[in-house]
């Protein structure tokens, strides 16, 4: 899911060519370099028009033949992506296994700690979640008030009703699962303008799209580059945040077990809380049909009498928890297990790996 973190590379600067063997001074010509960026920046313009045009017209369509297409397309990427279905098989394995042992969630997710063809169920269930995740993407900007007062489910109204009682500063920590960016609609259609960082992506048009349908219903959106400082600066106004928090991509994130095993989960909304002391709160939406969610939310407690370095590494592994009870309604919605989540899963691959070499 996740859109791509480099920006669209810049046009090659033209070369000027040299001159004929016969001495001719017929001008310059355009060297390969500017020809390779001309025809990127041509390219790009295609895609994205293909792009923007096919999420406006995903936009306009009703729920129920959405729901088919979603499912259609995880179907046909099930089975053309076996690198991403082994993934996918590996990850949701200990997903269950920890289940089972636990006592959590659904039996059918149980079954599939030892029936493999109950994990591959939930395998293939995977790829129709993910090919939905893109269709509302597309969808977004309909969710407003009405569209998720009649479609969601607060399953925690309690919760829901404190964190979002007043404009504040707080951080809504999300995950890449179910619905991605439902709860900060939520949040923004009880708080007003929320600030959230973004994934760059390749192509500059599409990233223009989505920032600006975005900024239409109350979302303002950062760039990786920028989110730092801002969202720091954004607390200290006494303003609401959101972050996508549960897969590390710069390596550099603090310490948690989750689901039994060692990884690390990204240190932002951890540190920026303690820098601050605005409160967490992890959030998540899943699907349960055509056009309708189910969401919860949870405060992350905050321990008291730490060193700033402890209270940062005590509210990462309190996320780690709420993660895993968002993650337990539906693993299969958890997007992130298309990518390494658990260092010793991945050593044992590449040993498998070098070993079938």
């Amino acid at each position: 899911m996740s859109p791509e973190a480099s920006p669209s590379a810049a046009a090659e600067p033209a070369h000027p060519a040299e001159p004929a063997a016969t001495g001719s001074k017929a001008g310059l010509r355009a060297g390969p370099g500017a020809r390779r960026g001309l025809r990127r920046r041509v390219a790009d313009r295609a895609v994205a028009a293909v792009v923007i045009g096919a999420m406006e017209l995903i936009r306009r369509m009703p729920d129920a033949p959405l729901w088919w297409l979603g499912n259609t397309a995880g179907n046909i990427e099930y089975r053309a992506a076996r690198s991403r279905r082994d993934e996918a098989r590996r990850n949701l394995r200990r997903v269950a296994e920890w289940m089972a042992a636990h006592g959590v969630g659904d039996e059918r997710y149980h079954r599939a700690a030892t029936d493999p063809r109950a994990l591959e169920a939930i395998v293939r269930s995977a790829f129709r979640h993910h090919a939905h995740y893109y269709i509302e993407l597309a969808r977004a900007p309909r969710f407003d008030f009405h569209y998720l007062e009649n479609r969601l489910v607060i399953e925690t109204p309690d919760e829901v009703d404190a964190a979002l009682a007043e404009r504040r500063a707080l951080i809504l920590v999300g995950l890449h699962f179910g619905t991605i960016e439902l709860p900060g609609f939520l949040a923004l259609q009880r708080l007003g303008q929320v600030v959230a960082p973004m994934e760059s992506l390749r192509n500059e048009r599409i990233q223009a799209y989505m920032k600006r349908t975005r900024g239409v219903i109350g979302v303002r959106i950062l760039t990786i580059e920028e989110a730092g400082p801002e969202l720091l600066a954004v607390l200290r106004r006494n303003e609401p945040i959101g972050i996508i928090a549960d897969r590390d991509l710069t390596g550099s994130g603090l310490a948690v077990e989750l689901f039994g095993a060692k990884t690390k989960i990204p240190a932002g909304p951890a540190l920026l809380a303690t820098e601050t002391g605005a409160p967490a709160y992890v959030a998540g939406v899943r699907r349960v049909g055509p056009g309708r969610y189910r969401g919860v939310l949870w405060p992350v407690p905050t321990p008291g009498g730490l060193s700033r370095r402890e209270r940062s590494r005590s509210m990462a592994r309190e996320e780690a928890l709420l993660f895993e009870r968002v993650i337990a309604d539906a693993p299969e919605q958890w997007l992130a297990v298309f990518h390494p989540i658990w260092p010793d899963l991945q050593r044992a691959q590449e040993t498998n790996t070098g070993e079938a070499r």
